[in-house]
């Protein structure tokens, strides 16, 4: 064998003994970057992805019934029952998911609020700042108190059940949007339960040119 052929052979074997140890360090590389990524997210897989408290949501979107162990606030009537938050509509108009599973449409009492989905109809002056605020108000896969009122009836003639809405805060989101002055105090036919309380919100809202009544009137 020349001095030429030996000398290329060591210089292929060196290169070799390179690219093995070049790969060695890659496949080291990808078990470190694996491994922090299993630290990483082990402990969200234990917790079952949850992001939400004691939320009606779920990891894949899904929207659960109300959890029997969600804390009542305590303005909340002993007679509103629990449900969780869907979908908004617009700013009177909310989807929920009732403790018995059923998804249910709801139309607040004693409140309109103005149009943003209405067929064939503009939005109104003021409609999408209502929709956001029952929006922030109402969170995907948060709790709700709803209320009937035997005065008004069950459901209204687009089958929308008729609810006053209380939320986790406590605080009484028909009431709210009409202080806000975000919607109207809106008597469809007989008097509601907190009618008196309603009116004396929107003249407030008036006189103070609150949302709408500033910017719309």
């Amino acid at each position: 064998m020349s001095r030429s052929t030996a000398a290329q052979r060591r210089r292929s074997r060196s290169r070799a003994r390179t690219r093995g140890a070049g790969r060695r360090a890659l496949i080291g590389l990808a078990v470190v970057l694996v491994g922090a990524v299993v630290v990483i997210a082990f402990p969200q897989l234990l917790d079952g992805g949850a992001t939400g408290g004691s939320s009606g949501g779920s990891s894949d979107g899904t929207v659960r019934p109300p959890s029997a162990d969600a804390s009542v606030p305590s303005s909340v009537p002993a007679s509103a029952v629990p449900a969780t938050v869907e979908r908004v509509v617009d700013g009177d108009t909310v989807v929920v998911v009732a403790a018995d599973g059923a998804r249910e449409r709801l139309r607040l009492i004693g409140v309109d609020t103005p149009e943003t989905v209405k067929p064939d109809a503009p939005v109104d002056c003021f409609g999408p700042e209502a929709s956001a605020f029952t929006t922030d108000a109402l969170p995907v896969g948060s709790t709700v108190w709803l209320e009937d009122d035997a005065s008004q009836g069950d459901a209204d003639r687009y089958d929308r059940l008729l609810r006053y809405v209380w939320t986790e805060g406590g605080g009484l989101l028909n009431q709210q949007l009409v202080a806000s002055g975000l919607g109207e105090e809106d008597t469809y036919d007989q008097p509601y339960r907190y009618r008196d309380a309603f009116v004396a919100a929107e003249a407030a809202a008036r006189d103070s040119g609150a949302g709408l009544w500033g910017a719309c009137r």
